[in-house]
């Protein structure tokens, strides 16, 4: 089956689409960014990190554990294997990467208006990721089940300023571990139209999404287009499990994006410096870039950094610290360095409620990603308590700092318009601007309308109920729901991926190992 059998069955897509995306029209499918990226290291700074880089691949080497097709690759491509030891000669993933591996790539939805561009000045924001329970102020913190991970798949897609439908919005444990993911796929595909991360943990669970991709999209157009996107952590330090890289290269063969992401926390995972764990980031991602481009050259890959630090005096992770913004703008320098795009980490927050601690570690760590020219930027949204936690009202907050940064980063208008020199003649001097045609014309959208901000005189605020910002976002979010609009899904290709659904779940017993 292919896209077009699928257009063909409902009388085209494009019609559809044109009548469902209405109210879409203003809605950008990512950020294009206008303004520079911030270097925080000058050519000798950065020519010691991949130096240093290079003397660890080369003196340590990295282990790759319980895989031995991954070892009898590197040793085929001439690395030095040691039982699970794998040492690099010095530049040799460098030459790898840069040989092959493009710079930028598009990934498909199956709305062709939601495809997204990754690499160069562009920027795709996704929401949280991987939290095994939500919150909200109605019924509190709980674990998530999948009617959470539905409705924040629609809620997900009701927000302007997102542009992914992620992965694992949040873990549903109310489904067998190893079944999960292929319900949470399916409530991707079937409730949003945006384009979607495939399942990471091993080879079994990549190939259920690939094959679920092809459901939908038709073999030869996978085999062609990027349409999924895979995230492979290394266990710092300078460690890839089997269940990484039998993800990683099933999607490699398959040609989808795999973005090689070291997981480190500085001071436990990684040295207690930004140099050191720069230098340990960039080993840990070449290394596995690598991989990918030897198991199939040109295949899409990311360089990913998941940095941040921890507190030497309780060992729990911090986020929004200077530290932190440190390593995600050195990393955007080593990524461009290397030629292919950057995949990292956006509002983290360790944050129990949706507050202004929260806020502030969210807006540092969301600006200093998008100052380092990020191009993929997971946990955009809803991410508290290390990660633990999806929070329904956080997400409502975080969407709107998400609208402000993309504003920010459209730049400045230096059209006609913009200048508005006519405007400027029209009022002349000691007059004002409020009944201009100029401002007539531009009013609703001269500029961004925050949508948690309340800008209201005080006694207006204890008219509307003197809502904290948490509680406004309640409301919104609850509203948003009940305004979903369904995109819609061919039902042949429904039915078709719910009968490879049942197939797979009777095929396997029911398990909860993680």
């Amino acid at each position: 089956m292919s896209i077009g059998d699928s257009q063909r069955r409902t009388g085209g897509r494009s019609g559809r689409n044109k009548e469902r995306g209405k109210s879409w029209q203003i809605r950008a499918p990512y950020i294009h960014r206008k303004i520079g990226t911030f270097n925080i290291l000058d050519e000798e700074g950065l020519s010691l990190i991949e130096h240093n880089a290079d003397l660890l691949l080369q003196e340590i080497g990295m282990e790759f554990v319980d895989d031995p097709e991954i070892l009898d690759i590197f040793h085929q491509a001439g690395c030095d294997v040691t039982n699970t030891r794998v040492r690099f000669d010095e530049g040799m993933c460098r030459k790898l990467i840069q040989a092959t591996a493009p710079s930028s790539f598009t990934q498909h939805a199956r709305n062709p208006i939601n495809n997204v561009v990754i690499g160069g000045d562009n920027t795709v924001l996704c929401p949280s990721w991987g939290p095994p329970f939500v919150s909200d102020l109605e019924k509190g913190r709980r674990y998530a089940t999948l009617d959470d991970f539905q409705n924040l798949v629609k809620l997900h897609h009701s927000l302007e300023h997102l542009h992914h439908s992620g992965g694992v919005v949040c873990e549903p444990v109310d489904l067998p571990a190893n079944k999960r993911h292929l319900d949470m796929l399916y409530s991707h595909i079937r409730y949003s139209d945006r384009a979607f991360m495939g399942a990471f943990i091993g080879e079994e669970r990549a190939t259920d999404a690939i094959a679920m991709a092809r459901i939908i999209f038709g073999e030869q157009f996978v085999a062609d287009n990027p349409v999924l996107y895979c995230v492979s952590n290394t266990n710092a330090p300078l460690v890839l499990d089997a269940n990484m890289s039998g993800s990683l290269k099933t999607y490699a063969r398959a040609n989808q994006p795999v973005a090689c992401t070291p997981w480190t926390l500085a001071g436990a995972m990684s040295p207690c410096t930004v140099a050191g764990t720069m230098t340990q980031v960039l080993a840990e991602t070449m290394a596995c870039l690598a991989l990918v481009q030897l198991i199939n050259p040109g295949a899409p890959c990311l360089m990913g950094s998941f940095a941040s630090t921890m507190s030497m005096q309780t060992g729990a992770p911090t986020f929004g610290t200077p530290e932190a913004g440190k390593m995600v703008l050195a990393s955007g320098q080593l990524a461009r360095r290397l030629g292919v795009p950057l995949h990292t980490v956006g509002t983290l927050s360790a944050s129990k409620l949706a507050d202004s601690q929260s806020a502030q570690e969210g807006s540092w760590g969301l600006i200093m990603s998008m100052l380092a020219g990020a191009n993929m930027i997971n946990h955009a949204t809803g991410w508290l308590e290390g990660g633990l936690v999806t929070s329904f009202e956080k997400t409502m907050i975080d969407a709107d700092l998400c609208g402000k940064v993309a504003n920010l980063f459209s730049g400045i208008d230096l059209s006609e318009e913009g200048f508005a020199l006519d405007a400027i003649r029209e009022v002349g001097p000691g007059a004002h601007f409020l009944g201009s045609s100029h401002t007539q014309a531009h009013f609703r959208d001269a500029f961004y309308s925050s949508t948690s901000s309340d800008n209201n005189s005080f006694e207006q605020w204890q008219i509307d109920g003197s809502l904290s910002a948490e509680e406004r976002a309640h409301k919104q979010w609850v509203l948003a729901l009940a305004n979903y609009q369904d995109p819609g899904l061919d039902p042949a290709i429904d039915e078709e991926l719910r009968e490879y659904i049942r197939i797979r779940k009777n095929s396997m017993p029911d398990m909860n190992y993680f």
